[in-house]
């Protein structure tokens, strides 16, 4: 990853680091007050590319909400920035710590509180790992759809301060679309409920979604109400091979237009192919320029895929592939689960965009991609959330060759102006953070940002919440 140089706190600091140290401690255990930098320098940064990241003054870890209140309490007294943080997995630099601050890592609140068969809900803390509850759940007969690609590492909490969103949205729709309320904690430290744990409620302004994406910038997340959902039948997988991108997103458009609705519809371009080949010998086809995968979690998915199989030939798939069984489902999913980490190996960093277009220029997006991978020189494999126009970019560089590092970064620039170009949005699932606040601004407009700029007034006046973050 490409991250700037983290600095020791100065000699002229640190009066002030004991003072919020000894601070901290009296209302907190020891165990949970992180203070050697050489530990602490590990909790800076989260997995993105090109973003900075500062050398905290301390990194506090805990495990109820009225620990949490006594931090806020304690940055607010002390005028003291605080960075949230989850698993760090994400890809903005949302999570990176600023110079001096407090890293206020949620981690260690992990408990899952409720289950509600009947009501159909999850109470959660924000450190519960997204894998966790999903297990949990279907002992119940339930389901919990936001399925991150780091599902298995990332925690509710980081999930819910991104909006993010995964392989099922197509279907079932991103993670703000399951937060019924949540329990947060404010900038002075004041606790705050919004939202319910009923099925339905309009109630005054709507604070809960105003918190989802908010990347920690408004208010610490202690506590989640999520929406389940009935547990689905076993979904199988039909896989398709293109001769071109172009004719894979022709594809996508008839499957959406014909009124179908697959739990998955998965792009990957012949880049991204060779990547996983190379990285895992799976034996995918050599010769496909895109690969299709569409799943359907009906009580009859044989008959949706066959469906589906004649759509994509009549698109021009050279080969359509159903998957007889669940098993046969899984391996073809493995494929594209690997998708990112075998783009890392081509060249050893990655700079991975989640660019969104409508459905209908899906198309137009990978062909400019190409485009720009010629212009710079680099290769850049793309695998998408097709069903939502959610593409991934990935910008494979040598970040030892400046040069290289130079023209990666232009090019994910030029990615993101084209997805605006083409009426779509420069993040669908992945945030702001402090790689895209530029393109944020140039998305919304002046008045967008005063606008925004307001609402973080209201919510963090002294500006302590996550600072330099989206806006």
């Amino acid at each position: 990853m490409i991250m700037s140089r983290i600095e020791a706190p100065r000699s002229e600091d640190a009066v002030v680091t004991g003072d919020l140290t000894g601070r901290l401690l009296a209302g907190l255990p020891a165990e949970a007050v992180l203070t050697d930098p050489g530990v602490t320098a590990s909790y800076s940064h989260d997995m993105a590319s090109f973003c900075p990241a500062g050398a905290p003054a301390v990194v506090v870890l805990p495990r109820t909400v009225e620990q949490v209140q006594h931090v806020m309490r304690v940055a607010t007294e002390l005028r003291v920035p605080v960075v949230p943080q989850g698993a760090r997995s994400g890809l903005s630099g949302a999570a990176n710590a600023t110079d001096g601050c407090i890293v206020l890592s949620l981690t260690k609140m992990d408990r899952i509180l409720e289950i509600s068969p009947v009501d159909r809900i999850a109470v959660v803390e924000p450190g519960v790992i997204n894998a966790t509850l999903s297990h949990a759940v279907e002992e119940h007969g339930l389901y919990y759809p936001p399925d991150p690609s780091s599902w298995e590492m990332c925690t509710i909490g980081g999930n819910i301060g991104t909006g993010s969103g995964g392989l099922c949205c197509v279907k079932y729709g991103v993670t703000a679309e399951y937060v019924l309320g949540l329990d947060v904690v404010l900038a002075d430290g004041r606790l705050m409920s919004t939202g319910r744990r009923t099925a339905k409620g309009v109630a005054g302004y709507d604070l809960t979604r105003l918190f989802v994406g908010s990347e920690g910038s408004l208010g610490i997340v202690v506590r989640a109400v999520l929406a389940l959902r009935p547990k689905p039948p076993q979904q199988l997988v039909l896989a398709a091979e293109f001769p071109s991108a172009t004719a894979a997103c022709a594809a996508v458009c008839r499957i959406m237009e014909g009124g179908h609705v697959p739990s998955l519809l998965e792009l990957m371009d012949r880049t991204t192919v060779k990547a996983v080949n190379d990285l895992a010998h799976m034996g995918l086809p050599e010769t496909t320029e895109a690969l299709l995968l569409a799943a359907f979690d009906t009580p009859h998915p044989a008959a949706d895929l066959a469906a589906v199989g004649e759509l994509c030939e009549a698109a021009g798939a050279t080969q359509v592939v159903p998957a007889d069984d669940a098993a046969e489902s899984e391996l073809l999913l493995q494929a594209r689960r690997l998708s990112l980490t075998a783009l890392e190996a081509v060249k050893g960093t990655t700079m991975i965009d989640d660019v969104c277009v409508p459905r209908s220029r899906l198309g137009a997006m990978l062909e400019g991609v190409e485009r720009i991978a010629a212009k710079y020189g680099l290769t850049i494999g793309v695998c998408a959330h097709a069903g939502d126009g959610n593409t991934h970019p990935t910008v494979c560089f040598d970040a030892q060759d400046a040069d290289e590092s130079r023209r990666a970064r232009e090019s994910f620039d030029e990615i993101m102006a084209l997805g605006l170009e083409l009426g779509g949005t420069i993040t669908g699932e992945h945030g702001v953070g402090v790689l895209k606040k530029e393109w944020l601004a140039r998305e919304i407009g002046p008045v967008g940002v005063e606008m925004q700029r307001a609402v973080k007034q209201a919510f963090d006046p002294l500006g302590i919440l996550n600072p330099g973050k989206v806006l």
